[in-house]
């Protein structure tokens, strides 16, 4: 596991490994609250990895402690001198990281286990591909405090759950249990507690190992279906295959299949 020192200086915040850029969004202190540091960390290791500074072909999120992230530290918000103009700069740097995170574009992997709320289940909507423990809950949290949602839930929850229960989850501030976010299409898969971390790790990497190009062009594809006419993803994806057929990740596969072998797109990723 390789620190990147440009980046942070704690190596339990930011990691890059075998093509997986592994960020830990929450700290084990303050019942594993947000950790702005870390978050702030993240952010600038995403926008080195869309600059093309840092090379990687997924992202793995995690929390450190008993919990993925269990929201913001509410006592750092009453302990301000200005809780407006603390909450407004910690909610426009956690906004940062968000934009940052979508604008890798590369598959984000989340290894939920425990509580996800409030901020932590706001990251959970954004992530491509959600692991989760079956004791691992989800929670708006926000009106619990009085304070309404940031870290674009109001946005992404509706998109991934429908309207009608995304008002139902917010606004009643109910609690989300594993077998429920899977059906609801929060979660991707429900494994054992003790093997989410494995999990989600192998998920990570067995993206990483696939061709970057394409991957990063499948996800574009997917994030932008949602504002687009069927005619219009059609033209695109018509665009996109044929634009990676003449590239090495599309080359690659297609000669590899043909001749009845593994692709390798080791080589083809240290090019991209």
């Amino acid at each position: 596991m390789t620190e990147l020192r440009s980046t942070v200086t704690d190596s339990n915040s930011v990691q890059l490994s075998d093509g997986v850029l592994r960020i830990a969004i929450a700290s084990d202190k303050a019942g594993n609250s947000l950790d702005r540091a870390y978050f702030d960390r993240g952010a600038v290791a995403l926008r080195q990895l869309a600059r093309g500074e840092i090379k990687a072909g997924a992202v793995l999120l995690v929390g450190t402690g008993a919990n993925f992230c269990a929201g913001g530290n509410v006592r750092d918000f009453a302990s301000a001198d200005d809780r407006a103009e603390f909450l407004a700069g910690l909610a426009g740097d956690f906004h940062d990281f968000i934009r940052a995170l979508t604008a890798a574009n590369v598959p984000i992997v989340a290894a939920v286990h425990g509580w996800a709320a409030g901020a932590g289940m706001s990251i959970v909507t954004h992530c491509d591909v959600a692991i989760a423990g079956t004791s691992t809950k989800l929670r708006p949290a926000y009106l619990g405090i009085g304070l309404s949602p940031d870290g674009g839930l109001t946005w992404s929850l509706p998109r991934v759950v429908g309207a009608a229960r995304a008002r139902d989850i917010i606004l009643t501030n109910r609690a989300l249990d594993a077998a429920e976010s899977l059906d609801l299409g929060l979660f991707s898969r429900v494994v054992e507690d003790d093997q989410v971390l494995a999990t989600a790790e192998a998920a990570a990497a067995s993206i990483a190992a696939g061709p970057w190009r394409t991957l990063a062009a499948t996800r574009k594809l997917l994030s932008a279906s949602a504002t687009r006419s069927l005619t219009e993803q059609l033209d695109a994806e018509a665009e996109s295959i044929a634009a990676l057929s003449a590239l090495p990740d599309g080359i690659e596969g297609v000669n590899a299949f043909v001749g009845k072998t593994k692709p390798d797109y080791t080589s083809v990723n240290a090019s991209s």
